[in-house]
């Protein structure tokens, strides 16, 4: 085999494994964390090292619930039409090769918390424990999504830990924010499978209280997210420049719910990753462009 052709398999491969994890839907969660450790940079200057580790715990511990994920959820997948086409449940990886990229994942996520701090280390278990469990509560709970929201939801406060060694209720308000702005945003990804979740038995919110309720929801939990994030402008003493990005994200928080409706739910995946990758990128944006000029 000529080496241009191992390069390309080794291309696929990754690749592969990228569609396995849905790897840039990473683009939701990293910035909130990234911006806290732009907030605590403040408290204590920040090295590329630990920036460097925090990225690497993020992304690792993102892989490794992802490929739980997808493990626990291989019987759902393959039944479901809309997602029978992913690289588990089409054969494209075969579930011992998923077994070792979760070891792997969870391996490198509580070495990367190690080299945070013993705190971080200490920590970095529990994490991965709550973000497993989430891939077996729509199996008995309605509010699955919400403990998807925590489990993602630690990142910020993770991030400032790694700098900080401590805790603070700011930060804590970031995390709260991320938290019900992911849970709002899984509810409305969830409408997409309202029959078959019914018919697997599962319990999505969409599920069990139907589209017009669940939209309801989510609005309420985004609505949460925004006022979380207007308390973090108090509690970071942020400026003008970041309320005019929360401002814009405001104004995308209310496109993404005009958006989706119970009669037009073939525009979720258009509000699921354009409209929410630019939420996230926009939080980041304005509190490094606040935090630049004052």
């Amino acid at each position: 085999m000529r080496e241009s052709e191992r390069v390309a398999m080794l291309l696929t491969r990754i690749r592969t494994y990228g569609r396995l994890i849905k790897f840039s839907h990473t683009i939701f969660a990293l910035p909130f964390a990234l911006a806290a450790v732009l907030l605590a940079n403040r408290h204590q200057p920040v090295s590329w090292a630990t920036l460097a580790w925090i990225v690497l715990a993020m992304a690792s511990a993102r892989s490794a619930a992802m490929g739980f994920n997808r493990l626990a959820d291989y019987e759902f997948d393959r039944r479901n039409p809309r997602t029978s086409d992913r690289p588990l449940t089409s054969g494209a990886i075969d579930r011992k090769s998923v077994l070792c990229f979760i070891f792997i994942s969870s391996s490198v996520f509580v070495l990367s918390a190690a080299a945070l701090g013993r705190l971080c280390f200490v920590l970095s278990v529990p994490v991965l424990l709550v973000l497993f469990f989430y891939s077996y509560t729509k199996r008995f709970t309605a509010f699955s999504h919400l403990v998807l929201g925590f489990g993602i939801g630690l990142a910020p406060i993770g991030a400032w830990i790694a700098v900080t060694g401590s805790l603070t209720p700011g930060i804590v308000l970031l995390s709260l924010a991320l938290m019900t702005y992911i849970a709002g945003f899984d509810i409305l990804y969830a409408c997409q499978d309202i029959d078959f979740d019914r018919q697997s038995g599962l319990f999505s919110l969409p599920a069990r209280w139907g589209a017009s309720r669940a939209l309801t929801a989510s609005s309420l939990l985004h609505a949460a997210t925004f006022l979380c994030l207007l308390a973090v402008t108090f509690a970071f003493s942020l400026g003008r420049v970041y309320l005019l990005f929360l401002a814009l994200i405001s104004l995308l928080l209310i496109i993404e719910h005009l958006l989706v409706r119970p009669d037009r739910l073939d525009r979720v995946n258009v509000a699921f990753f354009h409209v929410n990758s630019a939420i996230s990128v926009l939080l980041f944006v304005g509190i490094l462009a606040d935090v630049a000029v004052y």
